[in-house]
C-alpha cells in the first residue's frame, strides 16, 4: 500500500530529473463537452509519456537496493521502452528493449537514439514479453517488469500532482493497459480520502480488463488488435486486477472510430497531439459527457507518440487499421 511519505519521497526523487507536468483546462474543449475538463499533460514529460516517471523511479530504486546489474531488459509496445531507454541513459546504465514486430520506425528509432539495444520479436506484447523473460534469464540481465510497486509509485506521482491541485474532481478517465496508471490514481485518491470516481477506458478490440470486471475474475482476451498501441494488451497485469476491481468505478469500452475522433477533437480544441491510447481517456469522457454536464472531470493525456502515417490518416478523418 502506498503511503504519503513514500509518495512524497518518490516525487522529490523524480524532480531531480524532470519537472511536474501541466494540468490545464481548455475552453474550446470544455465547450465541446459541456463540462469543465482538466487535462493532465503527461505528453509534456520526457519521451512524451508518463512512462518516463515509472521507468526512472524503477531504475533509481534498483540502484538504491544495490542491485549489482546495470543492464536491464524490458518488453514494451513503445512508451515503457522509451522510458527505460531514456532513464538508463540518464543514470548511465544499459537497457535492451524488446518490441513486437511491426512497431513503428519512429518508436524504434527513438528507443535507439537513447543508446538502448533494440530487439523486434513476436506478434504482440505478450510474445515480446515472453522473449524478454527468456533473454534476461539467458544473459543474466535484470528483467524489468511491466507492473510492480515502483512502477505504480512512479505513476502515482502524477496522481499526486492532480489531487493536490484540484480536490473536487467528480471523475477521472484513464486508459488501462497493464494497469500502472489506474492503480496509481486509485491509490492516491484513497490515500487522500476523496470521492473522485476513477473510470478506466479500454479499446473494444483489447477489452480484457472490462471482461475481467464483468466476470468478476481475471480474464485475458486471445488478441489485442487496436491501433491504440499503449493499451493493446490482452488484459491488465494479474497483480493490478484486485485493486482495479475494488477501486475503479467502472471500465468502459471505446471503439477505434471513437478513439480516432477523440484525437481530432483534442487537436482541434487544444492543438495537442495524442497517441491512440492517450486519446482513449478522452473518448471515454466524451462518450459519457451526458452524465458530466456542469461537473469537473479530468483525463490523462498519457502520451503523444503515434507514428506520422497514422496521425495523418486520423487528421484526414480516417481510422488507422493496425
Amino acid at each position: 500500500m502506498l503511503t504519503l511519505a513514500a509518495l512524497e519521497d518518490a516525487s522529490h526523487e523524480l524532480r531531480r530529473y524532470m519537472v511536474s507536468t501541466a494540468l490545464y483546462s481548455w475552453p474550446l474543449l470544455n465547450d465541446a463537452l459541456g463540462c469543465e475538463v482538466f487535462i493532465k499533460h503527461e505528453n509534456y514529460a520526457p519521451t512524451g509519456s508518463f512512462k518516463a516517471r515509472c521507468a526512472l523511479l524503477y531504475l533509481l530504486r534498483q540502484s538504491q537496493r544495490h542491485i549489482s546489474s546495470t543492464s536491464f531488459v524490458a518488453a514494451t509496445r513503445g512508451n515503457f521502452g522509451l522510458g527505460m531507454a531514456w532513464a538508463a541513459k540518464v543514470l548511465h546504465q544499459r537497457a535492451a528493449i524488446v518490441v513486437p514486430q511491426g512497431t513503428s520506425k519512429e518508436t524504434t528509432g527513438a528507443i535507439q537514439s537513447y543508446g538502448a539495444f533494440l530487439i523486434e520479436h513476436g506478434k504482440d506484447f505478450e510474445e515480446a514479453h515472453d522473449f524478454a523473460c527468456q533473454m534476461a534469464e539467458d544473459s543474466k540481465q535484470v528483467l524489468s517488469p511491466g507492473f510492480d510497486y515502483d512502477l505504480v509509485l512512479g505513476a502515482a506521482t502524477y496522481a499526486l500532482e492532480i489531487f493536490r491541485a484540484i480536490k473536487d474532481l467528480d471523475a477521472i478517465y484513464v486508459p488501462v493497459g497493464l494497469g500502472t496508471g489506474i492503480c496509481g490514481l486509485i491509490s492516491v485518491r484513497d490515500l487522500f480520502g476523496l470521492n473522485t470516481k476513477i473510470i478506466g477506458v479500454v479499446a473494444e478490440k483489447a477489452d480484457g480488463c472490462a471482461r475481467s470486471m464483468e466476470a468478476g475474475e481475471y480474464t485475458l482476451t486471445s488478441s489485442a488488435n487496436t491501433f491504440a498501441e499503449g493499451i493493446s494488451v490482452r488484459g491488465p497485469a494479474r497483480e493490478a486486477f484486485a485493486l482495479i476491481r475494488s477501486g475503479a468505478e467502472r471500465i468502459i469500452r471505446v471503439s477505434e472510430d471513437e478513439i480516432a475522433e477523440a484525437i481530432r477533437l483534442l487537436y482541434r480544441t487544444t492543438h495537442n497531439a495524442s497517441e491512440g491510447a492517450a486519446a482513449a481517456g478522452l473518448a471515454g469522457l466524451s462518450k459519457e459527457r451526458g452524465t458530466l454536464q456542469g461537473k469537473k472531470a479530468s483525463f490523462i493525456l498519457c502520451g503523444q507518440n503515434m507514428n506520422r502515417i497514422w496521425m495523418a490518416k486520423v487528421l484526414q478523418g480516417d481510422t488507422p487499421i493496425p
